[in-house]
């Protein structure tokens, strides 16, 4: 790690052309505020809407500015990988680069820094321009994710937050491919500490979380931090076993004494089909966590740089 830098900035970037000369006029006035050194790194995650050439644009005008270039789109979460591994500073935050996420809130992560916290999470008091329907859905998100996984993971906090540089040197170490950056620096442990904060609107472009992709983090988080999934599972198989278990001498008994309540098909048909459904259902969530095992033994690398800074 270079000597002198305190504060490393990430931030994937994605389509998001319009939003980048904002996001780093506010972020270079809330850092030069500190009067202490610090760096930018501006991820690409295979932008397709010049966002690139609008990053090269700005190192060129601000040293601070150090570019990752990815050579296609690896994913949200990669792309804070890849700010982890080329970052130097003694703290690293993380913010999104569509300003939902206000800059001057780094102002607070640092001061809970200096009071001697490692790892400082933003939390979502308020959030400005949003539906109903994804207040509704992100706050179901988090806290079935509270709920099920083996980590205790902060309700209502996303991945703008600040760590220290020995907790960036534990995830390093995790190389896992699907990945969970705030339930991983949860895992770690440490002396963390959450700062609430009024999340913003949008400040340009679409958002690159539709519901879809919602809900594929929220089964990344399932899946990597927790075996509940399997365990409904075998509830479901036991729950199945014993109706049949209770139902036998039931339909014996009404065999026996001539009712017609248990004849056709209809019966063998709701009961088959009741019994694939859980067989499926169960073959479906045994097969999320076999193919993370087969994407971890392939051993493909988690990123590829088209460009990145040559002084890590």
């Amino acid at each position: 790690m270079t000597m002198g830098i305190i504060y490393s900035i990430i931030a994937p970037i994605y389509n998001e052309i319009d939003t980048l000369p904002e996001l780093w006029r506010r972020v270079s006035g809330v850092m030069n505020s500190t009067g202490e050194s610090w760096e930018f790194l501006l991820v690409d995650d295979g932008s397709t809407d010049g966002s690139s050439e609008r990053i090269r644009e700005l190192a060129k005008a601000d040293p601070a500015i150090r570019p990752v270039i990815f050579t296609r789109n690896f994913g949200h979460q990669v792309a804070i990988t890849a700010g982890w591994d080329y970052a130097r500073g003694d703290a690293v935050i993380i913010i999104d680069a569509d300003l939902q996420d206000p800059p001057e809130t780094i102002l607070d992560l640092i001061r809970k820094w200096k009071e001697g916290f490692e790892v400082v999470y933003a939390v979502r008091g308020e959030r400005a321009g949003e539906s109903w329907f994804k207040l509704w859905t992100a706050s179901l998100f988090y806290r079935i994710i509270y709920r099920i996984t083996d980590v205790k993971i902060p309700v209502d906090t996303g991945d703008f937050r600040l760590m220290d540089r020995k907790v960036v040197n534990v995830l390093k170490q995790m190389k896992e491919r699907h990945r969970f950056p705030r339930g991983m620096s949860a895992w770690v442990g440490f002396k963390q500490v959450g700062v609430r904060y009024k999340r913003a609107a949008r400040q340009a472009g679409v958002t690159k979380y539709p519901f879809r992709k919602m809900v594929r983090l929220a089964l990344n988080a399932i899946t990597s931090f927790s075996y509940f999934p399997l365990q409904v599972a075998t509830f479901f198989g036991f729950f199945s076993a014993g109706l049949a278990i209770l139902a036998i001498p039931i339909v014996i008994y009404m065999r026996i004494t001539g009712s017609g309540a248990f004849f056709g098909q209809a019966t063998t048909l709701i009961a088959v089909l009741f019994l694939g459904g859980v067989q499926l259902i169960s073959l479906g969530l045994l097969g999320e966590y076999i193919g993370r095992l087969y994407d971890e033994a392939k051993g493909r690398p988690l990123y590829i740089v088209r460009e990145a800074p040559e002084d890590q």
